[in-house]
């Protein structure tokens, strides 16, 4: 089956957040999920404001609320995890509807609640409107290591012709009667999946030497080298200063719910 486009989470819109530079929603996002991960679990009410930070900034980038939750879906296994954490957790324990439950679980499974789904949400966010190939020119910007932006940039770049050929591959194999229905059947398509990697490894390098051949340099090139105005930044860190703001006020000033 063919993969959907690099750019497929990409939310088409005209919103303050997608107008914005992406190595300041990058750096926005480092700011916010640092702040939330470092709030204390205990400090409740930090926390809560600090999902409505994200929330108005989701609002803000006008994301359709059935698209939030959809990908939000991926911290599900987190929570999942999380609900058998009062149960199963150690220490004081309490009874809640005839059923002990431990207190150290209990704040642990918040805690996994609370900060996973708000980083899930900022990083939805981001990646809801900025393209992928903008996110690696971000990075790029911000002076990430040239290797990993280079395989970053190669695999959003080949992910689809490498699809492509693995479905070439695969209609080729069922065409000849390759039907696998057991374990032992699975010699063919280990062969085919190696010979795939060979034509990748292959492609990959005479790629490579066609970029060397034309000045490459272990970084690509960037049209557009204006620097970002002072403007723009406030902009983009409003809402995460806000977030870190709360943070601190949750540490230093102990704001919440303390057990």
């Amino acid at each position: 089956m063919r993969l959907r486009h690099p750019h497929a989470v990409f939310v088409h819109g005209d919103s303050p957040v997608h107008r914005l530079p992406a190595h300041v929603k990058v750096v926005a996002l480092a700011a916010t999920v640092v702040a939330v991960v470092a709030t204390p679990r205990e400090r409740v009410g930090a926390l809560v404001a600090e999902a409505a930070v994200v929330a108005l900034a989701a609002v803000v980038a006008r994301i359709p609320a059935g698209v939030l939750a959809r990908r939000l879906a991926l911290a599900a296994p987190f929570l999942v995890a999380a609900v058998a954490l009062p149960c199963v957790g150690g220490g004081p324990r309490v009874d809640v509807v005839g059923v002990s439950l431990s207190v150290e679980g209990a704040w642990a499974a918040w805690g996994i609640a609370a900060k996973g789904l708000t980083c899930v949400a900022a990083t939805v966010i981001v990646t809801s409107t900025t393209t992928v190939s903008d996110l690696i020119a971000g990075l790029s910007r911000l002076r990430a290591p040239n290797l990993v932006v280079g395989i970053a940039s190669f695999m959003v770049r080949y992910v689809d012709v490498l699809a492509d050929e693995a479905t070439r591959t695969r209609t080729a194999m069922a065409a000849r009667g390759y039907r696998p229905r057991w374990a032992w059947q699975a010699t063919p398509s280990a062969g085919a999946a190696a010979t795939l990697f060979v034509r990748a490894y292959e492609r990959g390098e005479r790629t490579y030497d066609a970029m060397a051949a034309r000045g490459y340099a272990g970084r690509m090139p960037r049209i557009d080298d204006a620097g970002t105005p002072p403007a723009t930044w406030c902009r983009g860190l409003a809402l995460p200063a806000l977030v870190v703001a709360l943070a601190v006020a949750g540490v230093v000033l102990g704001i919440g719910v303390a057990p």
